[in-house]
């Protein structure tokens, strides 16, 4: 019997930041921003009337959007000095990169996208509303220079 082709599914996942040699794995309940666009420039052609040549330029990527229910500075050390860093003191310090991995079954990664040069944009905390028995959730913005896919 063949081997079957599943769809993989996008609710296994884990991401992984490394700081000046260190790294810590911190667990969020949602990633976006795993996109690159071509910019592109229109170039016209002497003599040729009938269209616009367009050609590719630079990549744009992100911006890389994390989400997860806020836990005690103790639980991420690392990553709660690193935003409180750049946002108190204004000590903007990249991390080299970050990982993301989909994971299967066994928790073995099936692909990771890696993003490099990465630092923080905003730091946000959802409503604080008395009348919703809501988890808070701390949304993270990053930008990057480069985002590397791969299969694992």
């Amino acid at each position: 019997m063949a081997d079957s082709v599943y769809q993989t599914v996008n609710f296994h996942f884990r991401v992984d930041f490394s700081f000046d040699n260190a790294s810590a794995e911190i667990g969020f309940q949602s990633v976006t921003g795993l996109d690159s666009t071509l910019e592109t420039e229109p170039v016209k052609e002497g003599g040729e009337n009938r269209f616009t040549h367009v050609l590719p330029t630079r990549r744009k990527y992100g911006p890389l959007v994390l989400k997860r229910g806020l836990v005690l500075p103790a639980d991420s050390a690392k990553i709660s000095q690193w935003l409180k860093d750049a946002f108190d003191h204004q000590n903007v310090v990249p991390a080299e990169t970050v990982t993301i991995k989909l994971l299967n079954e066994e928790h073995q990664p099936l692909m990771h996208w890696t993003a490099n040069n990465v630092w923080p944009l905003s730091w946000k905390i959802g409503e604080l509303n008395a009348e919703n028995g809501a988890i808070l959730i701390e949304t993270l913005e990053l930008n990057y220079n480069r985002l590397i896919f791969d299969k694992s």
